[in-house]
Order: structure tokens, then C-alpha cells, then sequence
């Protein structure tokens, strides 16, 4: 089974790759994607999972613009999306990824943290249009 400092490891080696992280508290950490991307993914080491978790923005007020965006939404869980998902927690869009720590490998992780960047980046035009002034 991957261990926290398995965990560690895998965020030492994406550091080496242009992102940087921070342990926010043990076994939570969040990775700063390298490049304009402005958000942050956070990692949980939550055995028997890790969590991969990024807060994508609030959620509309309008119940039609509301309406619209969870069905895009769904959409998008099903024609784009290889790993993880979006949902609503609280008032926040979000998109998780949950893996097994039992037979997780690096490439695994990669794959995941690659996944939900290259989504959100692809993404985060058209969801931003559904946000709302504040």
C-alpha cells in the first residue's frame, strides 16, 4: 500500500516538474499547477484513498443559470472527462478524484493530476461565464 511519504514522493516529483506544493497540514497538501493556471489542487492522504479536490467556482444564485450549468456539468462528466468528476459540495462547483492507495503508482497519479488540470484549463472559459458578479 502507498504510504504518505509514497505521497510525497509523487508531489516531489511533479515539483521537478514545473508544479510546486505545500503541506497545509499532515497529509494535506496543495499543488500549484506551473504555467497561468490559477487555482490549486489539493491532495488528501485519507487511506484507503487519496483525494485529488479542486474548488472551481461558487455556485450561480440564478436558478436558470443554475439549471443550465449542472447540465453542462453532467456533460462534461460524460464526454470529457476520463478521471475524476464534477459535483456540488455545499455552494461550490468542484471536481474530485478519488484513487486506491492499494495498488497506486506514479503513473497512476500523473495521469489523474494531469487529467483534472488539462479539463479545467479546457474548461474554465466557458464555466467561468456562468459566475457571478460579487
Amino acid at each position: 500500500m502507498v504510504t504518505k511519504e509514497d505521497i510525497e514522493g509523487f508531489l516531489n516529483r511533479l515539483s521537478s516538474e514545473g508544479a510546486s506544493h505545500t503541506e497545509v497540514e499532515p497529509g494535506l497538501w496543495v499543488i500549484r499547477p506551473s504555467g497561468e493556471l490559477d487555482f490549486g489542487v489539493v491532495v488528501h492522504f485519507s487511506p484507503p484513498v487519496v483525494i485529488l479536490r479542486v474548488k472551481v467556482m461558487t455556485l450561480p444564485t440564478n436558478a436558470e443559470s443554475l439549471a443550465t450549468l449542472s447540465r453542462r456539468l453532467l456533460e462534461l462528466n460524460a464526454t470529457d472527462l476520463v478521471h475524476g468528476a464534477y459535483g456540488i459540495e455545499a455552494e461550490s462547483i468542484v471536481m474530485t478524484e478519488a484513487l486506491e492507495l492499494s495498488h497506486l503508482d506514479y503513473e497512476e497519479f500523473l495521469a489523474a493530476y494531469e487529467s483534472i488540470t488539462v479539463a479545467l484549463a479546457s474548461h474554465l472559459r466557458e464555466l467561468g461565464s456562468y459566475r457571478e458578479a460579487r
